[in-house]
């Protein structure tokens, strides 16, 4: 082309055509692809920045997709979930329905016992009682060292006390006494009576004992004449009670007698005794007794004995005791001799005082010194009287212990019988025949010396006295200075107030520890009031119209055993000292209930089949966030944003559940509530996992659209880097048209000229 010669202005309209011509193309090009930068050499600022961000989208885009099938996973999981909570409700539905089944058990397990009385609103019953013992001092016997534990057979009374008095002579001071000496003289003839100031007047006095003999001048009355109640034996007239008028006649004829005196003083002491009828006093030798004597043991002198029953002490004129050798006093105050018995190995080594008494529950003992009615020679045994042993009782627990022969023994059935726990069955001949009370034991002595005294059920024990007796029998206490002497009874069936009724834990329920009472400080009196006591240790109480408490199991434990090793509720306290509770035995079952939970059972079992497949089957594209797998989401290009999200095994194990055995669960409604205790654990397990789920969904789905959004900005801002404005592609297409007409133009005006060359060459 080089050899072709163009003109100047040629050339340039070619040259401009050229440029219009590449302009167009360029322009064509934007307009066809619809952007300005289509390769590095249109803006290689922009071309690389644009293919950067387009890479980026790209790589966020195809995490998208990761972060999708992530979504569907979560929601896949969350519908498993929701279906395992379906099962879970199903679950409690049958465990509920076997709550509302009758209970598994006819019978309980169940302690009882009968309070008599008691009813629902006061179970304190009738209070009765058991006799208790109680112990005394010890006793010793009369043995040297008295340290010799008394017997049973020790007497109360002890070998007879004598004293002899001086040799003793009448009023002309030769004549020796002897028992037909009269009291007073028989006018100037002394040798008969006694020495002149010694001569007992009338009204004169001598106290033994505590009796009196008084001296009476003139002759004694008739049988017919004497006083009513008292008896006429010589010149002697006695009540019966050791009193005694002595009648000493008159000087021209003297009659009362120093042997009517001994007498009399014998009559005082109980060494004889005297028995009244139709006015007549028959006196005898009480037995076991001997009589007073003048000049029996020795002449002249005059011999006082004491009974066995009682110490002798003889009180009056110092003259006429001084004149019957018995005392050294002399003139017209009184003197006193006293005649004291000795204790031995046979007798208590503390004698009992004539007129002791005892004051057992209300009842009068009285210790007297005196042969027992119905004895030989002894009054009669008054009329309602019986006699048993040295002892005379009214039947009622009223006695007479007669000192003379009585023994411990006596005593304590004296004893006995004011308690109760012996009666007297009195017979028409006044024999009384001594029973004990059914269901207790008589009073005794051990070997100690210590008395055993039974309270008997009738009054807790209480004994004083009067004399020396509390002391006697070991009542005084440790010092010898109480009044009285105290025992409880034991309270028996019915009598629970104030006793402790405790069980142990049953079942890990709270331990039961009450105490009968009437219902305040903490005490408890109705049933109601024991029921709420007991409600905490799964029990619950009773009583019928017999009085029976019984203490049962509740339903939810009726397949337990009250007591037994394994579920506890051992029963204690002081009330089973006095109540006698059953054996509990165990519950008995219902076939008909059985069966009917056994079915429970196997419904139940399906479904946690059924919870076990769901969870399996939770899974979207291999991943099952419900059987154990982890998902692991990528949200950046670089991997430095991820979400790791670990699963759960949520089948039946996972959640805490197993399969029930028939006859162990669902037996009661307490192994029920263990299952549903279990269920509502795996519901709240699946609620907690559920909200875990749902947060990472919020989560990835907050990402995913941040991804999405992402993508958009980068590739809008790719685009803004490379897009063509069209219109302004447009108007340069157009303008460029124009441009190129025009230059054609030009250029066929610059060729004009060569065609006129040509022209000129036709």
């Amino acid at each position: 082309m080089s050899n072709i010669v163009l003109s100047a202005s040629v050339r340039q309209n070619l040259l401009s055509l050229q440029s219009t011509a590449d302009l167009l193309a360029t322009t064509q090009e934007r307009l066809a692809t619809g952007k300005k930068v289509n390769t590095a050499l249109d803006n290689p600022t922009n071309f690389f920045t644009a293919q950067g961000l387009d890479n980026r989208a790209s790589d966020i885009s195809n995490l998208l997709d990761g972060i999708n099938n992530g979504v569907q996973v979560l929601q896949a999981a969350n519908t498993g979930i929701t279906s395992l909570q379906k099962l879970i409700d199903s679950a409690k539905s049958i465990a509920n329905q076997a709550l509302q089944t009758t209970v598994g058990y006819s019978t309980k397990s169940n302690v009882s016992t009968t309070i008599p009385g008691a009813t629902p609103a006061d179970l304190r019953g009738t209070t009765s009682y058991a006799s208790a013992t109680a112990s005394s001092n010890v006793l010793y016997a009369g043995a040297p060292g008295g340290t010799t534990a008394a017997t049973a057979a020790a007497t109360l009374g002890a070998p007879q006390g004598v004293t002899t008095g001086a040799a003793a002579t009448a009023g002309d001071g030769t004549t020796a006494i002897t028992p037909a000496i009269t009291l007073i003289a028989n006018g100037a003839a002394t040798a008969t009576g006694l020495v002149g100031n010694a001569q007992p007047a009338d009204g004169d006095t001598l106290t033994v004992n505590g009796h009196t003999i008084t001296f009476r001048a003139g002759a004694a009355p008739t049988t017919s004449t004497v006083t009513n109640g008292s008896g006429v034996s010589g010149n002697i007239v006695t009540d019966g009670n050791g009193n005694s008028t002595v009648y000493l006649g008159t000087t021209a004829a003297p009659t009362g007698t120093v042997g009517d005196l001994s007498t009399a003083i014998d009559i005082a002491s109980g060494v004889k005794v005297a028995v009244i009828s139709a006015g007549a006093a028959t006196i005898s030798t009480s037995a076991g007794e001997t009589a007073s004597d003048i000049g029996v043991t020795s002449a002249g002198k005059v011999t006082l004995r004491s009974s066995t029953g009682a110490d002798l002490s003889v009180t009056g004129k110092a003259d006429l005791l001084k004149a019957l050798g018995l005392t050294t006093a002399t003139g017209g105050g009184n003197a006193s001799v006293n005649v004291n018995r000795t204790t031995g190995a046979g007798s208590l080594g503390q004698l009992v005082q004539d007129g002791s008494t005892l004051n057992v529950d209300g009842h009068i003992i009285t210790f007297k010194n005196a042969p027992v009615p119905g004895s030989a020679g002894a009054p009669a045994i008054p009329t309602g009287y019986g006699k048993t042993g040295n002892v005379i009782t009214d039947g009622n627990g009223n006695s007479t212990v007669y000192l003379q022969a009585a023994s411990v023994t006596d005593t304590l059935n004296a004893i006995d019988l004011a308690t109760g726990v012996q009666t007297a069955s009195i017979a028409a001949n006044g024999v009384a025949t001594l029973s004990t009370t059914s269901g207790q034991a008589n009073s005794t002595i051990n070997s100690s010396g210590q008395l055993k005294l039974s309270t008997g059920i009738n009054a807790d024990l209480s004994i004083t006295g009067t004399g020396n007796a509390l002391n006697v029998f070991g009542l005084a206490g440790n010092t010898g200075t109480a009044t009285a002497f105290t025992a409880e009874r034991t309270s028996g069936i019915g009598g629970i107030s104030g006793k402790t009724l405790t069980f142990t834990s049953f079942n890990g329920g709270t331990p039961v520890n009450v105490t009968i009472g009437d219902g305040t400080n903490g005490t408890v009196k109705t049933l109601n009031q024991l029921n709420v006591a007991l409600q905490a240790n799964h029990l619950t109480a009773t009583i019928d119209a017999n009085g029976v408490l019984t203490v049962t199991t509740v339903n939810e434990y009726a397949s337990s055993t009250l007591g037994s090793a394994l579920a506890g509720g051992v029963i204690g306290g002081t009330i089973t000292g006095t109540l006698a509770f059953t054996t509990a035995q165990p519950p008995i079952e219902d076939p008909v209930a059985q069966t009917a939970r056994a079915n429970l059972v196997n419904q139940f079992n399906n479904i946690l089949a059924q919870i076990d497949t769901t969870s399996q089957d939770s899974s979207f594209n291999g991943v099952n966030l419900l059987n154990g797998d982890t998902l692991k989401l990528v949200f950046n290009e670089t991997g430095s944003s991820t979400l790791s999200i670990n699963g759960v095994v949520f089948n039946a194990a996972g959640l805490g559940l197993s399969n029930l055995v028939s006859g162990v669960d669902f037996i009661d409604n307490g192994a029920t509530n263990k299952v549903l205790t279990s269920l509502n654990a795996a519901s709240s397990t699946l609620r907690s996992e559920g909200s875990a789920l749902g947060s990472n969904l919020s989560i990835v789905q907050v990402r995913q659209d941040f991804s999405k959004n992402l993508i958009n900005v980068l590739q809008t801002g790719s685009s803004n880097l490379t897009l063509a404005d069209t219109n302004e592609e447009a108007a340069n297409s157009q303008a460029l048209s124009t441009r190129q007409s025009i230059a054609v133009s030009a250029l066929s005006l610059a060729n004009q000229s060569q065609q006129s060359v040509l022209q000129l060459l036709r």
